[in-house]
């Protein structure tokens, strides 16, 4: 049987959409739309950002100015994530580095998957991911 969900649980002005593994395209919709809300500056970060964080306390204003838009960026993504998908991006350094992280695993997996085991969406005995994270 197919997942049902509702776009309405995407439709948050206070908290990014949950990610609990499952429904990864449509998850990174919702999280467009989320930030862009927010401010369309970092949603350019998370997606084309050459930001790499810097020890040092003086640099330029425009390297801050990124630097925080970047930690923006990595709270909205952390604050969307269950546990596993937290732990498969927390050792990154930028918002850059996590959303592409979680791409290509999901986007690997979910062909993988595609490849190796399509009877295990009809299979009665698997957990549904419905079941464990019920915002997915």
């Amino acid at each position: 049987m197919a997942e049902k969900f509702s776009l309405g649980e995407y439709a948050s002005l206070n908290k990014p959409p949950l990610f609990c593994g499952v429904n990864y395209q449509l998850w990174c919709i919702g999280m467009k739309i989320f930030v862009d809300s927010i401010d369309r500056k970092i949603w350019d970060v998370i997606t084309n950002s050459s930001f790499i964080p810097l020890l040092e306390t003086n640099t330029v204003f425009s390297k801050n100015k990124e630097g925080n838009l970047d930690c923006i960026a990595k709270n909205i993504i952390v604050a969307a994530l269950d546990s596993n998908e937290f732990l498969k991006v927390s050792e990154y350094v930028s918002a850059k580095d996590m959303w592409d992280t979680l791409e290509r695993f999901h986007n690997d997996s979910r062909n993988a998957w595609l490849d190796s085991d399509e009877s295990y969406a009809g299979s009665s005995s698997a957990v549904s991911k419905m079941d464990v994270c019920p915002m997915a």
